[in-house]
């Protein structure tokens, strides 16, 4: 896929996650019916405001897209004609949203059936969004301000801001081995926030986050951002994580090079 095609599936997929951002702000900060849809990992929320948010965007790339494969959270897969598929988390962050946090946006991305090739996250009640592409377009938008994006260099653990979503994803002896040996002497640790972690190392202001127990509608769009701004994001092994699983994303190559060996260790 070229530049010029990347850039205009961006294009279209910014318009479809403002598009949902205004499905979701009237349920936002608002008393609404919160459904369990408990799994192996606990609690898991969901809103009339995750639904409203992926059928708007199943709309759009119906209309616009219709060969194209689309993989939603709450609405599962539908095959297209096109190796190109649609990767929706319509609210990522549910949890925060609920509580009238911040921490949570619409994440979208687009897979070419060998990696995902662009990302996007929309938070609508602050109207900012961050934006990747395989070729290498890292960006933060709020109106008409624009941001390139960078990572920056921490080459040790010691100097390194770590940030996970919720210590509890760590269920198993092996995970929590593995938090510890990625964690135990940073700089600081800091736990919430869902899709903002990866958003937020993207910008230079964490260097780790380490999770585990993702879904492809968690990562996926959060790839491209964190590769354009210059990080790696892989699994434990160092492998590709779009399928999720466990995740590591650094924003310093040599710092992730050094926490793949604790954790191979």
């Amino acid at each position: 896929m070229t530049p010029d095609d990347q850039q205009r599936f961006l294009e279209f997929a910014l318009q479809t996650v403002v598009a949902a951002g205004a499905a979701i702000l009237p349920h936002f900060r608002e008393i609404i019916s919160v459904q369990d849809k408990r799994n192996y990992m606990g609690y898991d929320p969901v809103t009339v405001a995750d639904h409203a948010a992926e059928d708007a965007i199943r709309a759009a790339i119906k209309r616009r897209f219709p060969d194209h494969g689309i993989h939603g959270e709450e609405h599962g897969r539908e095959a297209g004609g096109s190796p190109l598929t649609w990767v929706i988390d319509p609210i990522d962050g549910t949890k925060s949203f609920i509580l009238g946090q911040l921490h949570w946006a619409t994440l979208l991305s687009l897979h070419d059936g060998d990696a995902p090739v662009v990302g996007v996250a929309h938070q609508p009640f602050i109207g900012e969004t961050f934006l990747g592409t395989q070729s290498g377009v890292a960006q933060w938008r709020r109106g008409d301000e624009r941001r390139n994006l960078r990572t920056r260099a921490c080459a040790r653990i010691e100097d390194a801001i770590v940030a996970t979503t919720d210590p509890r994803q760590f269920a198993s002896a092996a995970e929590q081995a593995a938090l510890h040996a990625v964690t135990h002497d940073a700089r600081l640790l800091r736990y919430g926030g869902d899709c903002y972690c990866y958003t937020q190392l993207a910008m230079g202001f964490i260097d780790v986050v380490i999770e585990c127990g993702l879904q492809p509608y968690d990562v996926q769009a959060l790839i491209p951002i964190v590769t354009a701004a210059g990080g790696v994001i892989s699994n434990w092994s160092g492998g590709r994580c779009d399928q999720g699983g466990p995740v590591l994303a650094c924003g310093d190559p040599a710092l992730h090079q050094q926490l793949l060996r604790r954790l191979k260790r």
